[in-house]
């Protein structure tokens, strides 16, 4: 299944929808800017929050909690040691890993686990400079969580190129 994302509104404050590929409102991305973390919630049509996406608060390395139901779900950062600049490491709370590599600001990268792609980011399938689309490639992955990582490693990397 894909998803198309608008990045240009990806500042906190704004909230965008994520459309499925026929054109419907699947999930809202509502950025809270009241906070003192760069916060957003992830959530359905109907509104209710399926991920809280949160940056981690005086970390070491720059990194975005991902907590579903009030309990941490994963942990999304960079990659230490890697010759690779952009590869991110997903740390699921049973201690599972996903990768995400490829060039992230180009929104031209892979989400894997155990060398399986699970999702593909490309822009390549559109013209408009600010929309890409998350291609979910297994039928049994938890879209919304590929869809917050997606949405975290964009927000990492934008915010590591721009200085803080």
């Amino acid at each position: 299944m894909k998803y198309l994302v608008r990045d240009k509104m990806l500042a906190v404050g704004d909230d965008y929808w994520i459309e499925d590929e026929d054109g419907r409102h699947a999930f809202l991305v509502d950025g809270k800017a009241l906070t003192l973390r760069d916060t957003l919630e992830l959530k359905d049509p109907d509104g209710r929050v399926l991920i809280t996406l949160r940056e981690k608060f005086l970390g070491l390395r720059d990194a975005m909690t991902l907590e579903r139901d009030g309990r941490r779900l994963a942990v999304v950062r960079r990659k230490r040691l890697s010759l690779l600049r952009n590869h991110f490491r997903v740390t699921l709370a049973e201690g599972t890993e996903l990768d995400v590599s490829g060039r992230i600001l180009d929104r031209e990268f892979k989400i894997e686990y155990a060398e399986e792609p699970l999702a593909l980011v490309s822009r390549k399938w559109f013209r408009i400079r600010e929309t890409y689309a998350v291609d979910i490639l297994r039928e049994d992955a938890d879209a919304a969580l590929l869809l917050a990582v997606a949405v975290c490693v964009i927000r990492l990397a934008e915010k590591e190129r721009d200085g803080g």
